[in-house]
């Protein structure tokens, strides 16, 4: 679809959310074989509940995620997914995860993004009344 709106039965819509957590005690944890793979897990379960990610930078204390979601999805279940998916098989596959009492803190950022500015969005809905 043009402009990166995408279409489904019953909406038009471009989702994007800018994503960031951190290990418990911000621990620089996410390197080397955890590293990559805690980057396969967000992959598949992005895929799984359809979510595309637009990038993703996985740092020693944190990661960002940008992802293209639909209206269906919350930003907290995408991420409750992803952080619930990763914690449960990273921390069955690397035994020192289990050394920490749960490998993400509760806690997140999230932002949403869009091609448009705040600015054009409120000149616009400013516009329709004159329209009529």
């Amino acid at each position: 679809m043009t402009r990166g709106y995408k279409r489904s039965r019953t909406s038009v819509h471009m989702l994007m959310y800018h994503f960031v957590w951190i290990p418990k005690r911000r621990k620089k944890i996410l390197i080397s074989e955890i590293k990559n793979k805690l980057s396969k897990l967000i992959k598949i379960k992005l895929r799984q509940i359809n979510c595309e990610i637009i990038k993703m930078e996985i740092m020693p204390d944190h990661v960002h995620l940008f992802v293209s979601s639909n209206p269906l999805l919350s930003p907290n279940f995408i991420i409750g997914s992803v952080k619930g998916f990763t914690s449960r098989i990273l921390r069955n596959e690397f035994p020192e995860l289990r050394k920490i009492p749960s490998l993400w803190t509760r806690s997140y950022w999230v932002s949403s993004a869009g091609n448009v500015s705040q600015a054009v969005i409120k000149r616009y809905i400013g516009n329709q009344n004159a329209k009529n």
